[in-house]
């Protein structure tokens, strides 16, 4: 089963590790995620209960089209694309052209691992409550 790994880390934390890696310092473990968030609340907002449920829909259908998803949804076309344009940021969604210019969207996971750290991101060691 495909699964994306998602993490959560401050701006901090992300820039410090890019650098670490362009450095040639730190190469990441296979099973480190491969999305980053800057905060829990953040990952919700994009995936909500409504839009795993449209990941969930997209992947087990496969609509030819994003009218056809929008059929099989319920949301507005429009509503549709830029939710879809997110979750491609973040590698929730691939988007690719179809005839006429029709937009087809594929979810290339079968599922999402969040790894969550239980202090706040740019707390860790800290001995705040």
């Amino acid at each position: 089963m495909k699964t994306l790994r998602v993490g959560i880390a401050s701006y901090e934390q992300m820039k410090a590790r890019t650098l670490a890696i362009a450095r040639g310092e730190y190469k990441p473990a296979a099973d480190e995620p491969m999305v980053w968030f800057r905060s829990a609340e953040s990952f919700a907002r994009v995936l909500s209960d409504r839009n795993r449920a449209l990941l969930g829909i997209s992947a087990e259908s496969t609509p030819e089209s994003l009218a056809h998803l929008a059929e099989l949804t319920g949301r507005q076309k429009s509503n549709l694309s830029r939710t879809l344009k997110t979750m491609e940021r973040y590698g929730f969604v691939e988007r690719s052209h179809g005839a006429r210019g029709s937009v087809i969207p594929r979810v290339p996971f079968q599922q999402i691992s969040l790894t969550l750290p239980l202090s706040k991101p740019g707390r860790e060691g800290s001995d705040a409550a």
